[in-house]
């Protein structure tokens, strides 16, 4: 019998790097808050190995695919012999910096390990999941959370009061940027590149005890740095939401920028006033931040 879930994305409130480690990663903290658009995850028993299908056929479907490597690394960590088959049907925009491919990953650990009966602890699977990748544990939960080492460590936060209300307006340009491109160029932006630790748990801090107004102030994304700098539409998205009184960032490594609006009536106008300016050639989804 197949195993249907739903894949969900994430947007980053606050992503500040502390510098590089003597590893290779670089040092941060997070404040990821899961955003209601999903991909779609189908998972059925099968003979032998990992068969993955995909709607996107521009998406590989093979050892180079997170889920793929979700899939070989669950089965070979629960001993089981028997293979899988994963259909994946993608509507989160690919390397968008919303984690899309992340949220597949454990969302097809969580999937398997339902599908097996539970071979697998909760450990186990976050150890896996922390190997895939630093986005990967974040979505092995389903809470707004705080991201701390490279990402990869993990605090579950309660759902933030000041966020009730919020709409979240995404809009991806339709390029890409590369994650490891965006790292490397923060060594032309020493104060990006080396932040004023704490600033996470400020904001937690006051998304928890005052208003979305008050808390709006402490979001932050290091990465724009580098990529406002070479992709001149983002910095001009950002500063039309900024006109339009809305709140503005740019997710991840980006390409994904978006904009938090009080109140579904003036986020829907906002949208308007967004395509009327830029046109509709632009992915964009309109969507409550808490669902």
């Amino acid at each position: 019998m197949a195993l249907e879930k739903k894949s969900p994305c994430k947007v980053n409130l606050l992503l500040n790097i502390l510098g590089k480690r003597a590893d290779g990663f670089h040092e941060l903290e997070t404040v990821m808050h899961p955003a209601p658009l999903y991909d779609r995850l189908v998972f059925e028993k099968g003979s032998e190995g990992v068969q993955l299908t995909c709607s996107d056929s521009s998406l590989p479907v093979d050892s180079r695919n997170l889920v793929w490597r979700a899939a070989e690394n669950f089965l070979r960590a629960a001993q089981i012999s028997d293979g899988v088959q994963i259909y994946l049907e993608k509507k989160i925009p690919v390397a968008a910096g919303l984690g899309g491919g992340s949220g597949n990953a454990a969302t097809t650990l969580l999937g398997l390990n339902e599908l097996f009966a539970n071979p697998l602890s909760s450990a186990q699977m976050n150890e896996i999941a922390a190997a895939l990748g630093s986005d990967i544990p974040f979505f092995m939960q389903n809470k707004p959370a705080l991201g701390i080492g490279r990402g990869e460590q993990v605090r579950s936060l309660d759902f933030f009061p000041a966020l009730n209300g919020v709409y979240i307006l995404l809009v991806h340009p339709g390029f890409g940027i590369s994650t490891a491109w965006a790292y490397q160029e923060l060594k032309k932006f020493p104060s990006a590149l080396n932040g004023e630790r704490g600033r996470a748990e400020k904001l937690i801090k006051l998304l928890q005890t005052t208003d979305f107004k008050t808390a709006s102030g402490e979001f932050y994304n290091s990465l724009e740095a580098p990529a406002l700098k070479k992709y001149p539409l983002l910095y001009l998205f950002q500063e039309f939401f900024r006109e339009q009184g809305a709140v503005t960032l740019m997710s991840g490594s980006g390409s994904t920028t978006f904009a938090l609006i009080e109140g579904k009536f003036e986020a829907t106008e906002v949208l308007q006033r967004f395509i009327s300016k830029f046109g509709d050639k632009f992915w964009t989804a309109l969507l409550p931040l808490v669902s």
